[in-house]
């Protein structure tokens, strides 16, 4: 179809030439709906012209969008129909006059104005002109009209500019558009108004499959749109023209009748006289489109007509500023006043405080020395402001081996960006000597919390170290003199145990004398008499040696010890009241059980209190079967644990919870330190002791690490 249409023009093109180009008119007609259709419509308006006008003869050139300028600059077209943006571009920049303005045909119905419609399919979640922004939006071409200007500027009154907040594209035609989102190519799309109709006509589809958006509804206007309504296309003709020549095209289109073959071929109504095409430059104003889109001069006269409010609020801001500055500048001068002021309080809290306070910046230098400091060190402000503090005070490890300032809590402290605290270290003074510290160091921050370094402070300790050895003594005096009260508490006991070895040994060698008086011959049985006495001044002697080290005061030495040992040296001590009481001894040892490094004295001590503390227990008249367990126990592979269970009554209540406080007993005649100072030794040596109600009767067990002494 479309070569039938082209051969039909080639054919006028050949009249033309036979009839001499000086009698030709062309008629530039821009082809929004391909050049097809273009010379189909209006190819029969041409020849209705060169009827009307017989000395010339009329020939429709199609002109897509790109094509128009051009064709207008070069004069390859005497007259031009274009929508009207593209006419109020012409106008300004070539000086075209329009000598009519169609009357479309739609739905039967004369109308020489048209809008634009945005629409999407039916099916799609779209449902407003705010949800267009970031879709697929397609329009006819940059410069239609009806095809993209109209929708941008209804966009653009809800904030969305097609061009940046969707994917733009354009189809070209507006059938390319409205097939373009009818088949899921393109969210939205934009054509003129008459389109979707006009599409409905022919195949019954576009209306039913598509939503317009933004609906607008108009008493004179029938048909759906988006937009404000503008004037329809212009017939204009081009500044070479004559005026004679064009007042008789305007006459012969005016007079065109509805019934005319050429406006029925061309889908239209008619001619009416020139509409007034001021809202179409007011919208391309506004879009800052051709042939606004370059700034015009602007005096300084003009700006002060157009903006003397504004410059007369601009001479009242500025007033006001310097008022302001004049002000500012006043309170400039208070707060450097406040801030000299602070300087000085802040020197002065510093000053005031019996800690030790320096500051250190990330190099290392101090930046900063109270009085404090200066009085615990001796070092004066000008010796350590600037200088490597670690150098002057930390150089030196209490053993007196190098420190390394990558070691240093203090330089660590803004390297990791975390507070610390040394629970004890050394410092050096100016003079040379050391003294022992506690100090916490600190990260300081700027206002976007970079830090700058770090602010120590620190505090003597010497006195608190002397505090808690003379602690320390008196501790161990008193524990001394706990084991001594057990011992006299022990003594008939004791005396016993030993009488019984001495008896032994004494009538054995008068058994000798005998059998070496009586019999000379006797030697094996002297030889098993010599080896009982022998065995039970062992034994005399062993009870001996373990009272000596029990009553004797410990030295503050910490060695490996095996528990089991020391639980069976205990049990020697209390062997004998054990006998005497009728208590059955449960001793389970753990095998392999791992040295602990503790002061021996002190847990034989511990052990001993428990032990007499579950025997007594179990003298009371209630309790009928006797039992008393001594348990060993690894305990994780990180420590030991010793546990002594009676078969007592128990605790009594008021007691139960004050149990290892001082002066606290259960004996008529008891001190109540035991418990007391064995919680103490355990605790010295990292460990934990407690006590636990069970079925038979109470259980202590305390717990000791592997390595107390390192912690």
């Amino acid at each position: 179809m479309r070569r039938s249409w082209l051969v039909i023009a080639l054919l006028w093109s050949l009249a033309a030439g036979v009839w001499g180009a000086e009698d030709e008119l062309r008629i530039g007609v821009l082809s929004h709906r391909g050049d097809e259709a273009t010379l189909r419509n209006w190819t029969p308006t041409a020849d209705y012209l060169s009827r009307e006008v017989p000395e010339y003869h009329f020939v429709i050139v199609p002109l897509d969008f790109d094509e128009i300028e051009p064709a207008v600059r070069n004069r390859r077209v005497d007259f031009l129909l274009v929508n009207p943006g593209i006419y109020v571009n012409m106008e300004v920049r070539y000086r075209i006059t329009r000598i009519a303005t169609l009357n479309n045909l739609l739905n039967d119905r004369p109308l020489n104005i048209f809008g634009g419609v945005i629409f999407t399919r039916a099916d799609s979640p779209i449902r407003s002109l705010e949800a267009v922004r970031g879709t697929r939006f397609m329009a006819v071409d940059r410069t239609s009209l009806g095809g993209f200007q109209m929708a941008w500027q209804v966009l653009a009154e809800k904030g969305i500019d097609p061009n940046r907040d969707t994917r733009l594209s354009f189809g070209g035609t507006h059938d390319a558009v409205v097939r373009a989102v009818l088949e899921g190519e393109a969210d939205v799309g934009t054509v003129r108004t008459g389109i979707l109709e006009a599409l409905s006509l022919e195949d019954h589809r576009p209306l039913k499959e598509v939503r317009i958006l933004g609906e607008r509804w108009s008493a004179r206007y029938p048909f759906h749109h988006s937009t404000p309504l503008y004037p329809e296309w212009p017939f204009s003709k081009l500044p070479h023209v004559p005026n004679t020549l064009a007042r008789r095209v305007a006459i012969a289109l005016l007079r065109m009748s509805p019934l005319e073959p050429a406006a029925q071929w061309g889908d239209y109504a008619g001619w009416t006289i020139p509409l007034e095409y001021q809202p179409v430059h007011e919208l391309l104003q506004r879009l800052h489109l051709p042939p606004y889109d370059q700034p015009e001069r602007f005096t300084l006269e003009d700006a002060v007509r157009k903006y003397w409010y504004w410059l007369l609020t601009l001479a009242v801001f500025l007033l006001a500023l310097a008022v302001m500055t004049t002000w500012v500048a006043r309170l400039n001068r208070a707060l450097e006043r406040s801030r000299r002021l602070l300087e000085r309080q802040h020197n002065l809290i510093l000053d005031s405080v019996a800690d030790g306070i320096y500051g250190v910046d990330l190099e290392g230098r101090t930046t900063f020395f109270n009085k404090a400091a200066e009085t615990i060190t001796g070092w004066k402000p000008e010796d350590l402001v600037g200088t490597n503090q670690h150098e002057k005070l930390h150089h030196t490890r209490p053993d007196g081996t190098p420190y390394p300032a990558e070691e240093c809590p203090i330089y660590r402290t803004f390297h990791e960006g975390r507070p610390r605290y040394v629970e004890e270290d050394i410092f050096w003074r100016k003079d040379g000597t050391s003294f022992p510290v506690e100090y916490s160091s600190t990260p300081l921050r700027d206002e976007a919390g970079r830090i700058l370094g770090s602010v120590v402070v620190f505090r003597d300790i010497s006195k608190r170290k002397q505090a808690d050895e003379a602690a320390r003594q008196h501790q161990l005096e008193l524990a001394h003199m706990a084991r001594l009260s057990t011992l006299g508490e022990m003594a008939s006991g004791m005396a016993h145990e030993l009488n019984q070895p001495l008896t032994a040994i004494a009538t054995n060698a008068d058994a000798c004398i005998r059998l070496l008086e009586n019999d000379a011959c006797a030697r094996e049985r002297i030889f098993e008499v010599l080896e009982t006495i022998g065995a039970q001044a062992r034994r005399a002697g062993e009870i001996i040696q373990q009272l000596r080290q029990f009553v004797r005061k410990e030295e503050p030495r910490v060695s490996a010890v095996d528990l089991n040992q020391l639980v069976k040296e205990v049990l020697v001590l209390v062997r004998p009241e054990l006998g005497r009481a009728g208590v059955q001894l449960e001793l389970d040892l753990a095998e392999a059980l791992p040295p602990v490094e503790v002061q021996r004295i002190q847990i034989d001590q511990v052990i001993l209190n428990l032990v007499r503390n579950a025997l007594e227990a179990m003298l009371d008249p209630r309790v009928n079967q006797r039992r008393l367990s001594v348990r060993t126990r690894p305990a994780g592979g990180h420590a030991v644990t010793v546990e002594v269970e009676d078969s007592g009554p128990g605790l009594p209540p008021e007691v139960r919870d004050k149990l290892f406080d001082p002066f606290v007993t259960t004996k008529p005649q008891g001190m109540g330190l035991g418990l007391s100072i064995s919680k103490g030794i355990i605790e010295a040596h990292k460990g934990r002791l407690y006590c636990e109600e069970t079925e038979s009767g109470t259980l202590f067990r305390f717990v000791l690490p592997l390595d107390a002494h390192d912690h």
